[in-house]
């Protein structure tokens, strides 16, 4: 009976996630889309993060997201994609990004240009590189080749992706979540964004279960 009971709940438990993840509205709490993930990994679930390092609700959202990640299951990949619309601030923040990706320092460094932006105002919001390169010089990055790596066909090539993928998923502002590439998450605030991308990773997994079920 004992054996029944457990097999019992461990099949509740198992449904929970796909029967919260129904009671989305579609339209309302997400948009469906045909983007496709912005760096997949077989068997994980991607939730992509639009921001730009100006964009002050990308600043305040940036604590919410970071605590967030820490609970999260160990097969999902929170990925931050910067907004880049071709020249501008925002191509030069986005580089700052992608080099520092390359680089192996934007887990430390990523909160901390928030911050410097936002808060301590250490840097301006239209950046030269030589600016950046100094920034970074405190992650143990040497300024040239921080800006070498800024101008490199890498990151010019991942660059190049970033505005017909913001097209796909039809980007109206950041942050914005997008969950496996088929979700664009909306949210009257910051914690219903969250609930809503973990009922959609919620579906995700369990489609990806029946799938392999099959």
């Amino acid at each position: 009976m004992k054996y029944l009971l457990a097999a019992l709940l461990t099949l509740l438990m198992s449904c929970a996630p796909a029967a919260g993840a129904a009671e989305l509205r579609e339209g309302e709490d997400y948009v469906r889309i045909e983007a496709g993930a912005w760096a997949p990994r077989a068997g994980r679930i991607e939730v992509a993060e639009v921001f730009a390092y100006t964009c002050p609700h990308c600043a305040s959202f940036e604590p919410y997201l970071q605590q967030w990640k820490r609970r999260l299951p160990a097969d999902v990949d929170v990925v931050p994609v910067p907004a880049a619309y071709g020249g501008g601030p925002t191509e030069a923040w986005a580089r700052a990004f992608l080099a520092s990706q390359r680089l192996g320092v934007a887990a430390r460094s990523h909160p901390a240009l928030f911050q410097a932006l936002h808060e301590r105002r250490t840097l301006p919001r239209n950046p030269t590189a030589a600016e950046l390169g100094e920034f970074f010089r405190a992650y143990g990055v040497d300024p040239e080749r921080f800006r070498a790596t800024m101008a490199s066909p890498e990151v010019n090539a991942q660059l190049e992706r970033i505005p017909d993928w913001l097209r796909a998923i039809g980007l109206e502002g950041t942050p914005t979540l997008v969950v496996n590439g088929r979700y664009r998450v909306r949210g009257r605030d910051f914690d219903d964004a969250l609930r809503i991308a973990e009922a959609l990773i919620a579906r995700e997994r369990a489609a990806a279960r029946t799938q392999t079920s099959r």
